[in-house]
This record gives C-alpha cells, sequence and structure tokens, in this order.
C-alpha cells in the first residue's frame, strides 16, 4: 500500500500481512455522512459493497452523485478555460479554507453562467472584428482595381477622342466595348460581388464559375500578403480579394450560390472612389473601438479566471471528497427501520481504536442522539493483504506485487527482495565507476523528493522516481561488486594495496603470456589487478564469476525452500513439512548443494579437480574411484549416500500425501454431520491454508490429487536443474557488461588519445561518454534490472510463494490525488 510511517528500515510486521478482520458499523443516518468522512480521513477501512444487485440509479445517493459529477463538468470546464487562457491553477488555495457544499455547488453555478456569457460575448465580438478586417481588406484591395480600371478607361477615351472616333462616353469605365453606340438603352450595365475565398480554393473557384456561368464573368484576384483569421471558423488561413463581374440577376445567383459553397465571405463595396475612401474611415473606426471592448472583455475574463484559479484545487478536492462519500455510502445498507445505514468492511486489527475514536467524535460532531455501533464478524472469507510499507520499502513491495499479492499471512518475499534484488544486480553490474554515476542520478531524485513528489512526471521519469531507493540500493551494491571485481570503467586499480604479482620477465607485458610470479602477500580485497591485462584473467574471472553464480542460485533456492517451511507451520500444514520441505531440501542439496560445496572445497585447498567430471560421473558410475578429483577423504562414500537421498526423495515428495489427504478426508467425513464453530483465527488460518479452499465440501477426487502432486514433483525435479542454470546468468551478463567495458575503453578512448589529435580526443571522449550512458547506464542497467526480476519471480518465488491474494484498498481521501476524473 501506500507508504506509511516514513523512515528507511523496514518494519517488522512485513514478512506477514497485517492481521485483518471483518467489522460491522451501523451509523445513524443523520451522522452517516461526517462518519465516512471521518473513515476517510483514517483510510483504515475497506468497505464492501452491500448494494451490488442494485443498478446505479437504484441507490440511495444517486442524486447526490449526480450533482457532484455535474459540478465536476463544471470544475473541467473552468480548467480547460484556464489553460486555454494560458495560465495553470494554482498550487495553493488563497480562497475561503472552508465552503459548504451546498454553497460550492451555487457558486460554480453562477461562476460558469458569467464565464460562458463572457465566452459567448467575446466570441461574437471577435467574430465582427474579424468580419471588419477583412471588410478593410476587400475595401483597399478592390479599390485598387477600380482605380488602376478608372485609369485604363480614362486612358483609353482620351486615345478615342484624339481619333476622333465618336463621341461616346464611359458608362461602365471596366467594360471594354467592341462596339460603341449612342443609344444608351442599348449599353450593357455589368454588376459586381466583392469578398475573400481560401487561397487553396481559388483555382477550384475559378473554374466553377466560369462553368457555370459559360465564361460570361469576369474575375480579378489579388493575393493578401498575411494569414487572415476567418471570423467563422476563428482559424489563421491564406486567401485571395476577388471581384467578380456579372450581367444578369440570373448569374448573380449562380455566383451567390458558389460563393456559399466555397466558403467564400462577401463584403458590400462602393464603385466611387469618394464613397470607398468614406467607408474605409468608417471601418478603421468601427476596428479601433471593438479592439479596446474586446481587450476590455478579455481582462475581465482574465480576472474572473484567476480568480477561480487560485481556489480550484481546494473546490476540486472538495468534489473529489463529496463524491467518493456518497459512491461509499451507496456501498451501504438500509436497515429495516430506515434510520440507520449498515456498513461491512475489513479493517487492520491494529486499527479498531483508531475507527471506535472516528466513530465517536463523527456523533459528537454531528450532534446525533445514538452513536455508531462497531463489531466484528466471524466469517471464513479470505481477507485482503495489506502490509504497512514506507516510502523506502514501497518499492520493493511493488517488485513483488507486480508478479503477485500475497494471500493473506503468507510469507512475503519483498523482505529479502530489499537485499537480494539489488545484490543480484549488482553482480551482473560490477563496476563501481559505474556504480558511482548510477548512484549520482538516484541522488538528485532523492534530494529533490519533495519537490518532485508534488509535480506531474512522465511516464519514464515518474517510474524512475518511484524506484529511487531501489535504484541507490542497486548502485551501492554496484559499487561494493565493482571493488571486488576490480573494475572501474574496465581498468583496474591497486586500491587496497599492491598487486601480489610481477612479470617474471618482459614478455609478460604485452598481454600475450601467461609469466607471472607471486613475489608478496596476497591481494587483500578483490581481484588482484595484475589478473587483468593478461591471458589468465579470462579463465580466472569466467571461473569466479561462473561458480559464484552457482552458490548464490543454490543459496538463494534454499531461502526459498526454507520460508516453504515458515508457511507450512504458520498455516498448520504438517503434510507440506513432511512431504514438501524435507524431501525439496534433500533433493536440492544431495546435487547442487553438494556441488556448491565442492566448489567451497576447491577454492579453499587450491584442488585441480575438475567439478564437471565430479558431477557427471556421480550420476554415471558411482561406484568408481575418483583420482585426482579427489577432494576430502570418503568422498566416494558421500557420493553414494547423496545419489540415493535424492533417488529417495523423489518417491517422497510423489506418493505418501494423495493417500494421507484421502485418508483425512474419509476420517473427516465419517460418522460427522455436523462439526462445531471454530474460532475468528482458527477460521482464518484454516481459510488461508492450500488444502482448505473449501474442500469440505466437496467430493474427494483422488486422481486429481494424484496428478496434482505428480505435476508438482517433476516440476520441482526439473526447476531445480533448469533454474540453477538459470542463475549462470549472472556470470554470463557479468562478463558481458565487462568486455563491453573494455571495448568502449580500449577501442574508442584509447585509440583516440593515439592520434595526438585534440579534435579526435574531443570526438573520442564525446563517443565514449553517449556509449558509457547509452549502452551501459541506460540499457544494460535495464538489461541487468529485468534478469534480476525473473530470478526473484520465478527461481527464487516459485518455491513457496503463491500470489494468488487480492490487495487492501481502504477508503482513503489520501489516494484520491492519484486518481483523475
Amino acid at each position: 500500500m501506500g507508504d506509511r510511517g516514513g523512515g528507511c528500515c523496514p518494519p517488522m510486521d512485513l514478512f506477514r500481512s497485517e492481521a485483518m478482520q471483518l467489522v460491522q458499523l451501523i451509523i445513524p443516518m443523520e451522522s452517516a455522512h461526517l462518519t465516512v468522512s471521518y473513515l476517510g480521513d483514517l483510510g483504515l477501512i475497506q468497505f464492501k459493497d452491500l448494494n451490488s444487485d442494485k443498478s446505479p440509479f437504484q441507490r440511495t445517493y444517486a442524486a447526490q452523485i449526480k450533482r457532484c459529477g455535474e459540478m465536476a463538468r463544471k470544475l473541467r470546464f473552468f480548467k480547460e478555460q484556464m489553460l486555454k487562457a494560458g495560465f495553470s491553477p494554482s498550487a495553493k488555495s488563497l480562497g475561503e479554507t472552508n465552503i459548504g457544499f451546498d454553497d460550492l455547488e451555487v457558486k460554480l453555478g453562477e461562476l460558469e453562467a458569467e464565464l460562458v456569457e463572457m465566452n459567448a460575448n467575446g466570441d461574437k465580438l471577435q467574430r465582427g472584428y474579424n468580419e471588419l478586417l477583412e471588410y478593410k481588406l476587400v475595401l483597399q484591395k478592390a479599390g485598387e482595381f477600380f482605380t488602376s480600371a478608372q485609369r485604363s478607361a480614362t486612358a483609353q477615351q482620351r486615345e478615342m477622342e484624339s481619333q476622333q472616333m465618336g463621341d461616346q462616353t464611359l458608362e461602365t469605365p471596366l467594360l471594354r466595348e467592341q462596339e460603341t453606340t449612342t443609344d444608351l438603352s442599348k449599353q450593357v450595365k455589368l454588376g459586381f460581388i466583392t469578398g475573400l475565398v481560401p487561397r487553396e480554393k481559388s483555382m477550384a473557384f475559378e473554374r466553377i464559375l466560369f462553368r457555370a456561368t459559360r465564361g460570361n464573368v469576369f474575375l480579378k484576384q489579388v493575393p493578401a500578403e498575411e494569414p487572415i483569421t476567418d471570423p467563422v471558423s476563428g482559424e489563421k488561413m491564406e486567401k485571395n480579394v476577388f471581384v467578380v463581374f456579372y450581367s444578369g440577376e440570373r448569374a448573380k445567383n449562380k455566383i451567390l450560390k458558389i460563393c456559399e459553397a466555397f466558403g467564400a465571405n462577401r463584403y458590400p463595396f462602393a464603385e466611387d472612389l469618394g464613397k470607398q475612401a468614406l467607408m474605409i474611415t468608417e471601418v478603421s473606426g468601427r476596428i479601433s473601438e471593438l479592439k479596446t471592448t474586446i481587450d476590455a472583455g478579455l481582462l475581465q475574463r482574465d480576472n474572473l479566471l484567476r480568480t477561480i484559479g487560485d481556489q480550484f484545487e481546494q473546490w476540486n478536492l472538495k468534489v473529489k471528497t463529496e463524491k467518493s462519500i456518497y459512491h461509499t455510502l451507496n456501498m451501504l445498507s438500509l436497515d429495516v427501520t430506515k434510520k440507520c445505514l449498515v456498513a461491512e468492511g475489513w479493517s487492520p486489527v491494529f486499527a479498531t481504536k483508531q475507527i471506535q475514536e472516528a466513530l465517536q467524535r463523527a456523533a459528537f460532531d454531528s450532534n446525533s442522539q445514538v452513536g455508531a455501533i462497531f463489531q466484528v464478524l466471524h466469517t471464513r472469507e479470505s481477507p485482503p493483504t495489506y502490509f504497512r510499507t514506507n516510502k523506502f520499502t514501497s518499492a520493493f513491495q511493488e517488485i513483488v506485487d507486480a508478479y503477485g499479492v500475497a494471500k493473506y499471512q503468507e510469507a512475503n518475499p519483498g523482505v529479502y527482495t530489499i537485499v537480494t534484488f539489488p545484490f543480484l544486480f549488482a553482480v551482473m553490474f560490477g563496476d563501481w565507476g559505474h556504480g558511482i554515476c548510477l548512484l549520482l542520478a538516484t541522488l538528485y531524485f532523492i534530494v529533490r523528493e519533495k519537490k518532485l513528489s508534488s509535480q506531474k512526471l512522465g511516464d519514464i521519469t515518474e517510474m524512475t522516481f518511484g524506484g529511487r531507493y531501489v535504484i541507490m540500493m542497486m548502485s551501492l551494491f554496484s559499487i561494493y561488486t565493482g571493488l571486488v571485481y576490480n573494475e572501474f570503467f574496465s581498468v583496474p586499480f591497486e586500491l587496497f594495496g599492491r598487486s601480489a604479482y610481477a612479470c617474471r620477465d618482459l614478455s609478460c607485458r604485452d598481454a600475450t603470456t601467461v609469466g607471472l610470479i607471486k613475489v608478496r602477500d596476497t591481494y587483500p580485497f578483490g581481484v588482484d589487478p595484475a589478473w587483468h591485462g593478461s591471458r589468465s584473467e579470462l579463465p580466472f574471472l569466467n571461473s569466479l564469476k561462473m561458480k559464484m553464480s552457482i552458490l548464490l542460485g543454490v543459496a538463494q533456492m534454499n531461502l526459498g525452500i526454507i520460508l516453504s517451511y515458515f508457511n507450512a507451520i504458520f498455516f498448520r500444514n504438517s503434510l507440506n513439512v513432511w512431504f514438501q520441505f524435507i524431501p525439496q531440501m534433500i533433493f536440492l542439496n544431495s546435487l547442487f548443494g553438494y556441488l556448491s560445496f565442492l566448489i567451497i572445497v576447491k577454492w579453499c585447498t587450491g584442488s585441480q579437480a575438475d567439478l564437471y567430471h565430479i558431477l557427471i560421473y556421480m550420476f554415471l558410475s558411482p561406484t568408481d574411484e575418483l583420482g585426482e578429483n579427489q577432494l576430502f577423504p570418503g568422498q566416494k562414500i558421500t557420493q553414494q549416500v547423496l545419489l540415493l537421498l535424492a533417488l529417495v526423495s523423489v518417491p517422497w515428495m510423489l506418493l505418501p500425501k494423495p493417500f494421507l489427504l484421502k485418508r483425512q478426508h474419509e476420517n473427516r467425513h465419517q460418522g460427522q454431520s455436523y462439526a462445531p464453530l471454530e474460532s475468528t483465527d482458527e477460521t482464518l488460518l484454516s481459510v488461508a491454508n492450500n488444502d482448505s479452499h473449501g474442500h469440505d465440501h466437496e467430493e474427494f477426487e483422488f486422481s486429481e490429487v494424484f496428478v496434482h502432486q505428480l505435476i508438482h514433483t517433476i516440476e520441482f525435479v526439473l526447476g531445480a536443474v533448469s533454474n540453477t542454470a538459470s542463475y549462470l546468468r549472472l556470470w554470463a551478463l557479468s562478463l558481458a557488461h565487462s568486455e563491453l567495458s573494455v571495448v568502449f575503453y580500449e577501442k574508442v578512448l584509447l585509440l583516440a588519445w593515439g592520434y595526438n589529435n585534440i579534435i579526435i580526443l574531443i570526438v573520442g571522449i564525446i563517443v565514449f561518454i553517449f556509449a558509457t550512458v547509452g549502452v551501459l547506464l541506460i540499457m544494460e542497467t535495464l538489461s541487468a534490472f529485468l534478469h534480476a526480476l525473473r530470478l526473484h519471480w520465478v527461481e527464487f518465488q516459485n518455491k513457496f510463494y503463491e500470489g494468488d491474494g487480492y490487495k487492501f484498498y481502504p477508503f482513503s481521501f489520501a489516494l484520491l490525488d492519484d486518481e483523475d476524473d
């Protein structure tokens, strides 16, 4: 669950989940709301839904939840408007600290109505402002058409007069007549339409006009220099100013329909130049007035939004709190008198006194004449699992819970994961230079955890921040194993003293021969630096890391079997003690425990015995003499005894348990129709027992039990071999990490250094840094993390951990901040 308690040490009750109890509360109606509110502040009771057969609309407080939903919608509307205006709600409320639910509902309604009205007025004014801007642009651009045409017509008239071609007058300046006449009744009078059309539609607009009127129009277009805000859509777009000349009402109607189809905005226009200048002056004045009005409206709207923003978080939390209270009240049932609400839920045993105090305080504060009744119920239902964690242990517990939530009172692997997980990671990631880099990055999150915990982080950053203490432990253990391996970015150092070895002659300095002799005491801690850089290094490190992986794997698997013993003892399951724990321990340690013993003996004695040969021929030829592979007296007899024990342990796991279960079932039901009731603790323990999932009331199927035990036995026997081999990934990934470090150091950094060129050196350093961070500190960290995760989930936890429980989710206001509407 959430962080509780603070500090960096795991609580003593982390090994087993908290003792839980099913409680019943009988709450008077007049104090129900306040009681649930106080219990939400306490956050230590998980309510059961006693109205699961009813739809949400049939429940008692459906109307109140609907009101809360409407208020939440208004708050979302306010938040959208604030973000649109360019500022976010204030983290701390500056307004009143306490406001009633009904008063808040009225206030939110008034604010919404005021803001909607402001938005409507603002949109209307903005649309008029955009229309005037377009109108002004049309007046300017179309005026240029007519002015240019006027000059051209005047010049043409003068030319015709000079040539004495007639006495015609200019009635329509833009019409170039092929035939002139002095009869005014026979002259053609043209009309025109002006406006703007989106530039992307201008070519299609021109083609449709030409086809619809069969070419009997004259279209003139000019592009606007800058994008224009469209009055209808409010989006900026590039447009063209157009003037269409036509003849006849029929052509005019066609042009108007085409303009509507293409989204072309039309504006009135006067042909007279004087009227054009007057219209431009008038439009400019109206634009200036509208701009002043719009700015004043925006200022008023921003002031209102800032006022809302100062109290937004308080209001939002209030609405969320009220909605959660009514949701909880809807889970309670009415008693027959309809004067009380009955609640049932799970709570930790330690919280009994706190819950009772909350009930008494709620009754007093609500002036209720009758107090709430608290009582513990007896049940066979399996309780939820609740671990009290703090900010240090919570991330490790989440690693375990990601595989499966512990069954009630089941042994919790989270306690051991605090140490084993970062250590196994460090075995694969052992380099104290890389460990320091990882530690520095983690310390940033730890130092700034108060500030970062209150911020919205990205998915990757949020995950890294949540696991900051896991990564800190991983980095500390990596520094330790890096000191053991004596690797700092793959470079060895004589940190704890001088090397115990020296070159026999100069030939060993080129790292092509073994030529080392021991000249002083053994290097006090970790791998001797002289082993780095010689061909003896690889076999030595191979042997060290491979054998160390086997030792760690066998030790952790033994720990898993021991925890299965603790589970069996706690749940009073003697069959699992005698027919699971003991034969499993014998089988595992007769083979791989013995191999671990041989590894330690070989290290202590310095023997050259072949352990692979010993283990293989322990099965193939157990009676043969060991010869040079003998490590201790009586080894042959010991191996024969261990082999016999391993063979006996397999039928020991398989056969007795199904027959004993059958016998227990027969004795339990022979001559018994009724049984005495058990106590609460005994009931909970029997429910949690592996062999008591309601089988008392079911027909015993011997074949199913036998097949299940057969599968379990085969799984353990094969798993003991495969799991031990799986721990060799510790060796493989450690060598891979080391070799990658060597490649980046020698083939990038040293190679760039050898050119004696400052530019090449800088490029080499940059490439080395990016390769180290990207590959070794990110990709290798993730790879080692996932492999350590697999070793815990599969190789370790499958020995004892079922993980088929369910989490304790209390009704708590502290958890509301993590929820989205």
